[in-house]
């Protein structure tokens, strides 16, 4: 399986003039996902989707030793799918910005995946942002629950063509470790009371 860190994109939200994925949180954010993604050992590669949109974050991934794959930072999606035809084994995507990921909940969502399913996107229940103080603005309902997406997937890149819709399936894990993103001051400060 390979690891997929998602690191391109521009970090509006933040407000910062520093590139959202280099802020420190103890290290910068970005290095906790990839040591995350190393000291599981689940992964055969780890590789850093970048763009022209964070050039600071891309140096210092790469001066980690850690391959990239540069996108045109169009979005997302567009960056997501223009990374995975790189790939024809599974791939755990990873959004850049989870600062407290570790490598024990890693190996908790790897093991918790069915290999058969195209996409697996990884929930946490609304319920459960609304108890550590934060939200999201995308919600879904599964099995009669509000969640919110963490940024975690494993996808199968061969079964997906162009982002065509196809059946997403779903895992449940409430966990600080998941739910709080870096997308603003106000998440940063969350992170000091993690």
């Amino acid at each position: 399986m390979i690891g997929l860190v998602m690191c391109g994109g521009k970090g509006t939200r933040m407000e910062s003039a520093q590139e959202k994925l280099l802020i420190k949180y103890k290290k910068p954010v970005i290095e906790h996902v990839i040591s995350a993604l190393e000291e599981s050992g689940c992964f055969s590669k780890i590789v850093c989707v970048t763009s022209r949109h964070a050039p600071k974050t891309s140096e210092f991934v790469k001066d980690l030793g850690i391959s990239t794959i540069e996108t045109k930072g169009e979005g997302y999606v567009e960056d997501l799918n223009a990374a995975l035809k790189s790939f024809d084994e599974n791939v755990f995507v990873v959004s850049g910005d989870l600062a407290l990921l570790d490598s024990e909940i890693v190996k908790k969502i790897v093991n918790s995946i069915e290999d058969k399913t195209l996409w697996t996107s990884v929930l946490v229940s609304k319920k459960f942002l609304d108890l550590v103080g934060t939200k999201s603005e995308y919600l879904v309902n599964y099995n009669g629950e509000e969640c919110a997406f963490t940024g975690i997937s494993v996808v199968n890149p061969k079964a997906i063509v162009d982002m065509k819709h196809v059946k997403e399936s779903y895992v449940l894990i409430d966990d600080k470790r998941l739910a709080i993103n870096l997308n603003t001051k106000r998440d940063y400060d969350l992170l000091g009371t993690a």
